[in-house]
């Protein structure tokens, strides 16, 4: 799996000299969403938060999105309102990915 893959890269990553930062949260959590990890997501989206790293419109999207591909809408809403109440622009991506949550949701 090619999202397994990317996790294990961005695991190694605290044992280099590179620190992990808004951009290369975004690619994990795009693999993750690309491979429907919805859980492993939601604990890189947490992450995030936990050691400060700034929470981004592409980061807070393929987060909502990982959880309408795990048919989550209940998470994708939290995560949908919790843009606004972070003050992170909400964009096309971001709402399309919460309507496909509610749409698949039961």
């Amino acid at each position: 799996d090619q999202w397994a893959q990317a996790l294990q890269l961005f695991r190694e990553m605290p044992d280099s000299s590179l620190e992990r930062d808004t951009k290369l949260y975004s690619a994990a959590l795009s693999a993750c969403d690309k491979g429907e990890q919805w859980v492993q997501a939601l604990q890189l989206f947490r992450e995030m938060s936990d050691i400060l790293v700034e929470r981004s419109s592409i980061t807070f999207s393929a987060a909502v999105s990982a959880c309408e591909k795990g048919q989550q809408w209940v998470q994708a809403l939290q995560l949908f309102r919790e843009m606004a109440d972070s003050r992170v622009e909400r964009n096309s991506i971001s709402y399309n990915a919460a309507v496909s949550a509610c749409d698949k949701g039961e």
